[in-house]
């Protein structure tokens, strides 16, 4: 007679296997604050990237028609050059979104292998790159960006120059694209230490299980063995605390736009919107209240978003 493994078989009853990646976005689904919050910055994504291309040029100015009041020509009203608000902050959506972005990834990038070698060669060479950390940590994060920010905006002015001068680039383009780029640097190249600590921490423990025994045994190499094993391990806590950084990129982003140091005109931002709407909150409010409803929805949506994904790949987290 056929066994009754057999015959579950036949019937197609054995419960399929699942996933890490799996369990974490069926849990994901549960957390209703989580999905909205994903659903809300798709679409501020959507309008940010894909909407704004159909709206006018953000920096087209109409004397005769600043401070217009809303519907009239304009969905959101003009600013003080008769700028169309609604398009200046979708593309300036643009620019605050990429920084967070781009500066995420690059800082991720940075603090995995960073912590990882750190973790996984032990002794004196790990000692040795944590102490480094730990002096950078020392020094406030926002002077050290500002001073690279700086040194880094120099040379994309002349790198602009010299790409229009000698490859005929559209000069417009060229300026906009290296006027980001300073900031995409400054930002990721120092953003990424707290991530080292975090992945060193993990990679401390992954090295001593029986998975990198096996693979030692195999005779893999050191590299393929932390590359090709360990890392991919870490990336739960590492998707997290990027999540998580995006929105302190933003605001950072943001505070430096604040403060005449971050991106420079003609390009704009929320930061620079909400610097140019202070100017006018007594008169004109809504120039300062719009532009900081799209950043702060952006920056909770974010928020609730790195802690449902914490939640969701947590794997302690019981299978329901």
């Amino acid at each position: 007679m056929p066994s009754d493994e057999s015959t579950d078989i036949a019937n197609g009853e054995i419960e399929k296997g699942s996933s890490l990646w799996r369990d974490a976005w069926l849990r994901m689904r549960k957390n209703k604050m989580a999905m909205a919050s994903l659903f809300i910055f798709v679409g501020m994504f959507v309008l940010c990237f894909i909407v704004a291309w159909f709206l006018g040029d953000p920096n087209k100015i109409s004397l005769l028609n600043k401070f217009a009041s809303p519907g009239e020509g304009s969905v959101l009203g003009t600013d003080s050059l008769g700028r169309d608000l609604l398009s200046r902050i979708l593309y300036g959506g643009q620019i605050s979104i990429l920084v967070g972005l781009v500066s995420a990834i690059i800082a991720a990038t940075i603090g995995v292998i960073y912590g990882a070698i750190s973790g996984f060669a032990g002794g004196k060479t790990d000692a040795t790159m944590m102490r480094i950390v730990d002096t950078l940590l020392a020094i406030p994060f926002l002077v050290i960006v500002i001073v690279l920010q700086a040194v880094l905006s120099n040379w994309s002015k002349d790198a602009s120059a010299w790409l229009v001068a000698n490859w005929s680039w559209n000069k417009e383009l060229t300026d906009r694209v290296l006027n980001i780029f300073p900031l995409f640097i400054a930002l990721g190249a120092f953003g990424w230490l707290t991530l080292a600590r975090i992945v060193r921490s993990q990679v401390l423990s992954l090295k001593e299980r029986e998975f990198v025994e096996a693979a030692t045994s195999l005779g893999l190499s050191k590299a393929r063995i932390l590359f090709r094993h360990i890392i991919p391990n870490t990336l739960g806590p590492t998707i997290v605390y990027t999540t998580l950084t995006v929105p302190t990129f933003i605001m950072y982003e943001a505070t430096l736009s604040y403060l005449g140091l971050g991106i420079e005109s003609p390009n704009s931002s929320w930061g620079i919107l909400i610097k140019e709407g202070a100017n006018f909150l007594e008169t004109q409010p809504a120039l300062l209240i719009i532009p900081g409803i799209f950043f702060s929805v952006t920056l909770l949506a974010l928020n609730f978003l790195g802690d449902g994904l914490r939640d969701a790949l947590d794997v302690r987290a019981s299978k329901d």
